[in-house]
């Protein structure tokens, strides 16, 4: 079962430069990054609606939602950002370049989230190997940029 997993993983990952690549394509008909943003994520948004409604998910009671943590609502947010900074990152650096220093980027924290625990992670030491393999992927990206 974990294998099925990994593989997902790996799906989605392929799935991160290919979104931005499309997205910036779509940059260049709309015209603006943030409008090519917007523009994903309603198209991203009534895939969803759709998925919900064919496969019958319940909605919870609006006040069962606000009872949780108010970050738990930045999820949004953080997907907006991701999303927009790649339209406008992805031909500056290229596809390889961005992927590098965006992995870099959630190693580093994927560590510190799991070291403390943090937003519902469960406890994962940082240690000495886990951080060495941080470095190695940062010293990647920064061969990847170079090269």
């Amino acid at each position: 079962m974990r294998l099925i997993f990994i593989a997902f993983a790996v799906i989605f990952g392929a799935l991160a430069p290919t979104q931005a690549g499309v997205n910036m394509k779509l940059r260049n008909f709309v015209g603006d990054p943030i409008l090519a943003a917007t523009v994903s994520f309603a198209v991203g948004t009534v895939a969803l609606i759709a998925y919900a409604y064919f496969t019958k998910i319940s909605v919870p009671a609006i006040g069962a939602t606000l009872k949780g943590p108010w970050w738990m609502w930045t999820g949004g947010f953080m997907g907006a950002f991701f999303v927009a900074s790649a339209v406008i990152i992805a031909p500056v650096l290229g596809a390889g370049t961005m992927m590098c220093w965006m992995i870099a980027g959630q190693m580093g924290a994927s560590i510190i989230l799991d070291h403390f625990g943090l937003i519902g992670y469960a406890v994962r030491e940082a240690s000495p190997m886990r951080i060495l393999g941080v470095l190695f992927v940062v010293a990647g990206a920064v061969i990847i940029e170079k090269f």
